[in-house]
């Protein structure tokens, strides 16, 4: 089986170009949705992470509010909150490929990770194909996504990618690098180029 790291910079449009690499045949998994998992109330990170950043950051209910989070860590605090959450994350995306090479052992698996390679984790992968775009992109990626003004989110794509290599810096890591600037079809060449490579790796 084929091991897949997919990263990029903040709003990029990394979801964009799994869903296509997903339609293409692939399995896929989003690291951003483990680490929602680990911050469930009750269990050991969701204890540590309200220990080190306070009760602040939570709801009326109890669970972590990830935008007051966000406005704690970002961009000075990132490290902490990730030498928390990370080692549980990469662990259960290694446990998670192993399950799928059992599965499909000639399959591909892909897995999304936005500080993939700033935590280390390329190294558990063959492959690491990196998505770039333009500031404007992003901002206009971002707004659309959360549903906030440009402004805002143009502080918000600079905040959080000043916690991030720079494209440039994840790219120099890439097997592969999909520029996302452009349209949806141009996405699509650039993705249908790639994935014939890496079904002829596969194995």
């Amino acid at each position: 089986m084929l091991r897949v790291g997919l990263t990029g910079g903040v709003a990029c449009g990394k979801s964009t170009i799994a869903a296509m690499m997903v339609k293409r045949g692939a399995h896929f998994l989003q690291a951003d949705g483990l680490a929602h998992q680990l911050y469930q109330p009750g269990g050991v990170t969701y204890h540590e992470v309200v220990r080190r950043f306070g009760r602040e950051i939570l709801n009326e209910d109890g669970t972590i509010n990830r935008t007051k989070l966000a406005n704690v860590v970002f961009p000075d605090r990132i490290d902490e909150l990730n030498a928390v959450v990370h080692p549980d994350v990469v662990k259960r995306q290694n446990l998670w490929m192993e399950e799928i090479e059992r599965r499909d052992p000639h399959g591909i698996a892909i897995v999304e990770a936005a500080l993939l390679i700033e935590a280390g984790a390329n190294q558990d992968f063959d492959k690491v194909i990196v998505v770039t775009c333009d500031l404007q992109r992003k901002v206009e990626h971002f707004a659309q996504r959360a549903s906030v003004p440009v402004d805002v989110a143009r502080f918000e794509v600079e905040r959080r990618s000043a916690a991030q290599f720079t494209d440039e810096e994840k790219a120099s890591h890439a097997d592969y690098v999909i520029d996302n600037s452009g349209s949806l079809e141009d996405a699509e060449r650039q993705v249908d180029s790639i994935w014939r490579e890496l079904e002829s790796l596969r194995g």
